[in-house]
């Protein structure tokens, strides 16, 4: 009897299970949320020294910069007549103007602080490698995407700020006319120039320049951003989720697994509270930058690029060319390639891949900082070829300066320590730390000990009086 009753009640069961089941799996397929991740997340993965919540960050400021900016496109009007005005408008006579701009700024200075944390997280803890690679590349372009959405959005207020940053960064784009010059080639082919009509429409910064730079912010920019990030994030998931070290890679079953929902959904809604919070905090401390209407006949001086392209800014003062064109696009192309030339999967998801990388990262760093406040100081203190040798051809000046010279010994230390270790990873670490310095040291310096002419100066208390 006690056998029969078994037996019906195990039938009742099976015949009760696919449809509990079919309920599971409806909950899960109608749950956005879990389209986005896995429903369970190895502990490993949710441990704050390891991502930081940077991507989940990155991603709530994109949110609060396409709010904001949609309440800011009502008030705004593209025309260089009223641009500045209509800006005005926003700050002093609009409810809640002020606050509004102040978060879209700070939300967008947050984006690119932000997107470079998360370049530098993925990379030294090896979350490129294994099956990877294409992710690495894709968020390799949603960083080049946020400084251009950055940019296109400085000029838009049509101050003297935005008009001569802008000025400066087209000039950038043009850098390549020092080479064509040289050649005698500029007015069959100018690249240079090609880029800089193609950016403002023309020579100068005026009305073809900011109805592009709206097109850009607000339509195309934003897109393509969104696309990045839905391909972004659903690799991730398609690739196994968040990165983890060898030991844990192999946890298939639930003891170290959280449930998505909600343990995921209720750390990551905090996340978004802290990071609303903080903008807002921020915005209601401190107005986003407005100084007067732009005026073409009286430049600023010293006239700056945005504080995240003052590196490139510092190398152009060197040689227009090589530091406008040649060592970004040999740093852009070094990025994309890091995936595709470094295959050793052992240290996927290991922090500077263990003792010894740490190691190697550390003395990376302060070799590169040596190095390149020695060059600064000679600079600074001695002069250049141009200073040394006034009738020096062009040629050295391209070739040798502290661009190409702090690359060329970049590149020889990356493959001196490959070759020595047997290690793409470790030389791989070693120039992408070496060339991460540099480029935070050149933009320091751009920031704030370049003064009026774009002399040195240790500080603004030390600028002549105009």
């Amino acid at each position: 009897m006690d056998v029969e009753t078994s037996g019906k009640e195990q039938n009742t069961l099976d015949q009760q299970v696919p449809s509990v089941r079919k309920r599971r799996v409806g909950r899960i397929t109608q749950n956005f949320f879990l389209h986005i991740h896995d429903t369970r997340v190895h502990l490993h993965s949710l441990k704050p020294t390891y991502t930081f919540g940077l991507g989940m960050i990155l991603g709530f400021l994109f949110l609060i910069m396409i709010f904001t900016g949609v309440i800011l496109m009502i008030y705004y009007t593209p025309s260089v007549e009223t641009a500045y005005q209509s800006v005005k408008n926003i700050v002093f006579i609009v409810p809640g103007g002020r606050i509004v701009r102040n978060m879209h700024w700070w939300a967008s200075q947050g984006m690119v602080i932000v997107v470079f944390l998360h370049l530098l997280r993925v990379f030294y803890t090896g979350s490129y490698l294994g099956n990877r690679s294409l992710n690495w590349v894709i968020g390799v372009v949603m960083l080049i995407v946020t400084l251009l959405s950055n940019f296109s959005g400085y000029l838009l207020p049509w101050d003297q700020l935005a008009y001569w940053a802008v000025t400066i960064g087209s000039n950038i784009a043009a850098s390549a006319r020092e080479l064509t010059d040289l050649l005698g080639i500029t007015s069959v082919i100018d690249p240079g120039g090609f880029l800089k009509k193609l950016l403002i429409g023309g020579e100068t910064v005026g009305q073809p320049a900011l109805s592009r730079f709206f097109a850009l912010h607000v339509i195309f920019l934003p897109l393509t951003m969104l696309v990045l990030m839905s391909v972004h994030f659903w690799r991730i998931r398609k690739d196994g989720g968040l990165s983890r070290p060898a030991q844990y890679a192999g946890d298939k079953g639930g003891t170290n697994k959280w449930y998505a929902w909600p343990v995921l959904m209720w750390t990551e809604l905090g996340i978004l509270i802290l990071v609303v919070v903080v903008v807002l905090f921020i915005a209601l401390l401190t107005d986003a930058p407005l100084l007067e209407q732009a005026n073409p006949s009286f430049p600023e001086n010293p006239a700056k690029s945005p504080w995240y392209f003052l590196g490139i800014q510092e190398l152009v003062s060197y040689s227009a060319f090589s530091g406008g064109l040649l060592i970004p696009v040999l740093y852009l192309v070094f990025l994309f390639s890091i995936p595709y030339k470094d295959r050793e999967d052992r240290y996927v998801g290991e922090w500077f891949s263990g003792r010894k990388g740490l190691k190697l990262v550390l003395y990376s760093a302060g070799f590169a900082l040596l190095l390149v406040i020695s060059q600064l100081f000679v600079m600074v203190r001695y002069g250049w070829f141009r200073d040394w040798f006034p009738g020096i051809s062009q040629w050295f000046v391209i070739l040798l300066n502290p661009a190409t010279i702090t690359a060329v010994i970049f590149i020889l230390l990356a493959e001196f320590t490959r070759r020595r270790m047997n290690s793409t990873r470790m030389g791989s670490l070693v120039l992408f730390t070496c060339a991460f310095v540099a480029l935070v040291v050149f933009t320091v310096v751009g920031i704030w000990f370049r003064g009026p002419n774009w002399e040195f100066f240790w500080s603004t208390n030390h600028w002549p009086v105009l």
